[in-house]
């Protein structure tokens, strides 16, 4: 069954040091013969126009499939499958003795995230799709060959087969570059994780009109783009090895930082894993799952429309009617999460010892499966640190804000993941830190080179996922 062959690991695995010299040599490579890279936007629109996309915020009474769960109150669909939305008490450091409660996404099943690779011409392509989640902010964007939940690909929607599913799930059908079990945003979802793998094929593979092969220099002019390439192919892409694709001193403290693992750091990878091991131990995080109708005693208001926080801040719990023409399934209606703010994820970079190093935070976030993971430098919603009565600015926002337009090299608007937030975007951007910024930084925070950072990528719950976009979008700085 196909549940079963997900558990296991295609037999065949690539070199990491070899693939992260294939991967540098693609990145390289910035427009190709299958698809040049200007006209992806217009292809991604294209596809828009073609096709029936619609979206539609609607009352709780009209989702089709869900309901509220009379014994506690939680939303949940019919199968008793896909997911829930809950209530969360959580008891951490920061937050009252009481703890807080809220509304939270509950997902066990694991999800697969697959892209597909192969040489063109002698240069690594990724197969990449256009596609439709309902939350996006311009429907369409640029996706993995595979987005698939467990009741996606076992068939609970009874909708059409998944194309290429079978190249992730034949054991030894392809090489595997990737594959490792990451998080998702743990301030909504509870303990969320999904399969994230890049196997790479030798066979000519014609994959139609909704997918286009790309070079990773490809892939990285559209990183420079809004809203063009899709949280689940960054994430997978950030998990890429990069060190050993070269050797000595390449001169570019970025590229050394990426691809020489002799670059000096300032840290060993045993000392960072004491320290977040530490972090880990020491701070509290405790969960437990109550009747969504509980967080009523946390200020969460419950219409008929929506459940919002009677602030105004924080987010909504939304119901949607969708409809898709290029989707396993062509309708259907589903709650989703709306945030009502922006937010901002910023890395600090730093050159010491001429290799550029990031400033990161190990993190707690109420729905992470293990404390801590490793976070952006800032990792906030701005508009919740303004006004009165609002939150003190955390370390180094004040830093961020105020940085001059030359020392920011990234910034764009990204998305979130569209199968479960509504216009959830965020701004992403990497800035240098000026001259006599200090190093010593608060003990929750630590510099590491990008190759530390990937090496890290190969493990499970290491980097959260606004971190892992930040490293993918840091290979557009050399």
């Amino acid at each position: 069954m196909l549940v079963d062959m997900l558990v296991d690991t295609p037999a065949r695995t690539a070199d990491r040091a070899q693939t992260a010299r294939r991967l540098l040599a693609s990145a390289r490579v910035t427009d190709g013969p299958d698809m040049p890279v200007d006209r992806v936007p217009g292809w991604l629109a294209e596809h828009a126009r073609r096709g029936r996309f619609e979206v539609t915020p609607i009352p709780f009474e009209g989702l089709r499939g869900w309901y509220f769960d009379q014994g506690n109150g939680n939303l949940r669909h019919d199968s008793g499958r896909f997911f829930a939305v809950e209530g969360l008490h959580v008891l951490a450091d920061g937050l009252p003795a009481r703890g807080w409660k809220q509304p939270i996404i509950v997902q066990p099943e694991v999800g697969l995230l697959g892209i597909v690779a192969r040489e063109i011409d002698g240069v690594l392509h990724f197969l990449m799709q256009a596609k439709m989640e309902p939350g996006n902010i311009n429907m369409l964007q640029l996706s993995p060959t595979v987005q698939a939940t467990r009741s996606n690909f076992t068939g609970v929607h009874n909708g059409r087969g998944i194309p290429f599913l079978d190249l992730f799930m034949e054991r030894g059908r392809a090489r595997v570059l990737v594959d490792v079990l990451q998080s998702e945003q743990a301030d909504w979802f509870l303990a969320k994780r999904n399969r994230n793998m890049i196997v790479e094929i030798d066979e000519d593979l014609r994959p139609g009109p909704d997918f286009c092969w790309l070079t990773f220099g490809q892939i990285l002019r559209l990183l420079r783009l809004d809203n063009v390439v899709n949280m689940d192919a960054r994430s997978i892409l950030a998990c890429l090895p990069t060190a050993g694709a070269v050797a000595g001193d390449p001169g570019d403290p970025v590229l050394r930082s990426f691809h020489d693992p002799a670059a000096p750091a300032l840290g060993t990878m045993a000392e960072i894993h004491s320290w977040l091991t530490g972090v880990r131990a020491l701070r509290e995080l405790v969960q437990c799952r109550v009747p969504l109708g509980e967080v009523a005693e946390d200020g969460w208001v419950f219409g008929d429309r929506e459940i919002g926080h009677d602030s105004g801040r924080r987010f909504k719990v939304i119901g949607a009617d969708i409809s898709a023409s290029n989707r396993e399934v062509a309708a259907w209606s589903q709650p989703l999460i709306q945030p009502q703010v922006p937010g901002l994820m910023a890395l600090l970079v730093k050159r010491i010892n001429g290799t550029l190093h990031a400033l990161v935070q190990a993190r707690v976030d109420v729905g992470h499966l293990n404390v801590a993971e490793l976070a952006p430098t800032v990792h906030c919603r701005p508009a919740d640190h303004t006004g009165p009565g609002t939150e003190p600015y955390p370390p180094f926002l004040a830093d961020v804000l105020g940085t001059p337009d030359g020392l920011i090299h990234y910034d764009a608007v990204q998305s979130e993941e569209g199968g479960r937030f509504y216009h959830a975007v965020n701004r992403y951007t990497i800035v240098e830190a000026p001259d006599g910024f200090d190093e010593d930084v608060p003990e929750d925070y630590a510099w590491l080179t990008f190759a530390q950072l990937t090496e890290l990528l190969a493990h499970s719950h290491y980097l959260n996922v606004e971190l892992r976009t930040l490293v993918v979008c840091a290979h557009t700085l050399y």
